[in-house]
């Protein structure tokens, strides 16, 4: 039995790359320093659905909330064997906390409409909060099972996973449709298909050609870059390599729960941690060199 499948990917900075550009002054991330890479628990939910179709047969499509460079992760989807791409893009969700997105990629969800299963990665790097796919699923109003490990079985419209709790595992099962959610560990990733990458590394949204239409056209008129981008979107879109961009009103989202009017999240404080030693010292590998180190890290107040 064939089921269609959803499964919501982010865009992320990569933290394990962090430079000193990595933090603004008033403590927030500065993204722009950070190179861009597909969260890597997303990668393993790609993976599950992929092998959940590759057995069963369906579809499987990928959705991502975020501003159109985003759909680099949405092309490594479609390079990897996704069926559908579709990016959430609009400034008005800028600011969004975890209750916003989830409010609006649910919104997107329902908007796609005819779907079995949702997968969705643990939790992405840069928040590690492990709320969005929660409360997606409780805002679809549908099952939600956490930290799966291995998907153990399908059976008409039950789907059977071991969960990762832990100090052990546990076996569930749950009702279609469900929103599952991945860890790690359930499955190594497979790499891009040459040929797929090869005939969609052309794939664009739309806000991408308006990008490339103006750097390529810096001094034709307004009207001129906006016929060559009807054009090039049309000549995309008959080619099949046109990834679809929504925004709030396609999914008519009320904008009060989107962006920062909708994010009731408040930041506590936030501490800058100032490195001002120079150099470094060199410890000699004994007992009394180790609790040399301790008394300078307590001095630094490193430690205590």
């Amino acid at each position: 039995m064939p089921y269609n499948s959803i499964v919501l990917v982010k865009q992320v900075p990569d933290t394990a790359n962090v430079t000193a550009d990595a933090m603004k002054a008033d403590g927030t991330v500065n993204r722009g320093a950070l190179p861009a890479i597909f969260n890597p628990e997303d990668l393993h939910a790609l993976e599950a659905v992929l092998e959940l179709r590759d057995r069963f047969g369906g579809t499987v499509t990928a959705l991502s909330m975020g501003p159109p460079k985003a759909a680099e992760v949405l092309r490594s989807c479609l390079y990897r064997g996704a069926d559908r791409a579709i990016l959430l893009t609009d400034r008005r969700a800028a600011a969004s906390d975890t209750l916003a997105t989830s409010y609006i990629l649910a919104q997107t969800i329902k908007t796609i409409g005819d779907y079995d299963l949702v997968f969705a990665g643990r939790q992405a790097i840069d928040g590690d909060t492990a709320q969005v796919g929660p409360q997606c699923a409780e805002k679809l109003g549908i099952p939600q099972v956490t930290y799966l490990d291995q998907l153990v079985d399908v059976n008409d419209r039950v789907i059977r996973v071991r969960r990762d709790i832990g100090d052990g595992w546990e076996v569930v099962d749950a009702t279609m449709p469900v929103l599952i959610t991945v860890v790690e560990s359930a499955n190594k990733p497979r790499p891009p298909r040459v040929r797929r990458l090869q005939r969609l590394k052309r794939a664009r949204v739309p806000a991408e050609v308006v990008a490339e239409v103006k750097k390529s056209m810096r001094d034709a008129s307004a009207e001129q870059r906006e016929a060559e981008v009807a054009r090039r979107v049309d000549e995309l879109k008959k080619q099949g390599l046109l990834i679809e961009q929504w925004d709030l009103d396609d999914v008519k989202a009320d904008l009060s729960r989107c962006g920062l009017a909708g994010s009731p999240t408040k930041v506590f404080r936030v501490q800058s941690i100032v490195l001002t030693k120079d150099g470094y010292t060199e410890i000699p590998a004994t007992e009394e060199g180790v609790r040399q180190m301790i008394h300078e890290l307590v001095v630094d107040h490193s430690l205590g």
